[in-house]
């Protein structure tokens, strides 16, 4: 296998149609190229002109060594990963992709650092530091998965840790709203009937409603004594890049005042809760669940992406949120946390300021 890197450009061209999260588009990328420390690494796998493999690393050489992440931490990036397009059906052949591209992209990743070592000089104090950098390999290596890879397993023989997470995903493809509101428990139901009985109405609105939902969240956030970490100027940026690919919905009362709002981002498979929906009662009820029914109604209609077909509800790794998001009836599917272990790999963690989630 040859692995290449590529540019945004060339990689909008080896993107399948599916099997991929939303941050793997090409927009979202390029909003990540400009807002993260460090730099992009577009990473292709080749058999003869034909893609076959394709993983995006941010690589950041801090004080005490040399990161690859994907995604980098702070961005609000659920999972991102390798996206692994073998062109046989065979599991032999299949397994075979994975292994070679796993091998070879860290072995491609760790060849760059000899092209850095050349820009720099190879006397230089930065050549010689990366040098020491290189004989040990990585100083850390963190993954979150996409949920379509589902074989982690070479990078278990390469001495990395891995450690499933799961999100809910809800499957929404030839149905009708009648018969997913039936798979919902009776409370939700109630929840979602109750809201619409008040006098609120639930619409998409522009980057004015995604700016709304933004300080909303970061309220929630300062109520519960803990930090967002996300700029408006990311989120903004982010929203108007992916075009009909970010949606925001928001909840407001008779007079126009705004009540709660979720901004769902959207893959060609999958609708992403991301960002919102913090608690809001108006009323003496939840209008939360009503905003997530109206999402839901328009993936089934067809809506703003036609070819989306499941909800991903995230929230599933923590307790709290899962007595909530349990109640949608969505199917529990594990993704994948891939990382350097031992204590080396613990101080660069927290050099790195990584937020577990």
């Amino acid at each position: 296998m040859r692995v290449e890197r590529l540019d945004l450009e060339e990689w909008e061209n080896e993107l399948p149609s599916n099997g991929f999260e939303v941050f793997h588009l090409p927009e979202a990328l390029a909003v990540i190229e400009r807002h993260t420390v460090g730099e992009l690494r577009l990473y292709g796998g080749f058999k003869g002109q034909q893609a076959i493999a394709l993983l995006p690393v941010v690589v950041r050489n801090g004080p005490l060594g040399t990161a690859a992440l994907s995604p980098p931490p702070g961005l609000a990036i659920p999972r991102l990963g390798p996206i692994l397009m073998p062109t046989s059906p065979k599991r032999r052949k299949q397994e075979k992709v994975n292994r070679e591209f796993t091998e070879t992209v860290l072995d491609r990743i760790r060849a760059d650092y000899t092209e850095q070592l050349a820009q720099v000089g190879f006397d230089s104090p930065v050549a010689r530091r990366v040098g020491e950098q290189m004989e040990s390999g990585l100083t850390l290596f963190r993954m979150l998965c996409g949920t379509a890879y589902g074989d982690p397993r070479p990078y278990v023989w390469g001495n990395l840790d891995v450690e499933p997470y799961f999100t809910y995903h809800l499957n929404l493809e030839s149905t009708t709203p009648d018969a997913v509101k039936k798979s919902f428990s009776k409370s939700l139901r109630r929840e979602i009937r109750d809201a619409e009985e008040l006098e609120v109405t639930v619409s998409r609105e522009g980057i004015e409603g995604a700016r709304e939902v933004y300080r909303d969240t970061v309220a929630r956030y300062d109520e519960q004594n803990e930090t967002l970490g996300l700029s408006w100027e990311y989120v903004r940026d982010l929203w108007e890049g992916l075009d009909d690919h970010a949606q925001t919905y928001v909840a407001r009362d008779s007079s126009g005042n705004y009540l709660s709002g979720i901004t769902a981002l959207y893959s060609n498979d999958a609708a992403y809760f991301w960002q919102g929906g913090a608690r809001a009662v108006y009323e003496g009820t939840s209008v939360n669940s009503l905003v997530h029914w109206h999402i839901i109604e328009d993936i089934v209609s067809g809506s703003p992406v036609e070819s989306v077909t499941t909800y991903d509800l995230m929230g599933a790794n923590t307790e709290r949120l899962c007595r909530y998001k349990a109640k949608f009836g969505a199917d529990l599917v594990p993704y994948y946390l891939v990382e350097s272990s031992g204590r080396t790999m613990d101080v660069a963690k927290r050099a790195y300021q990584f937020v577990r989630g």
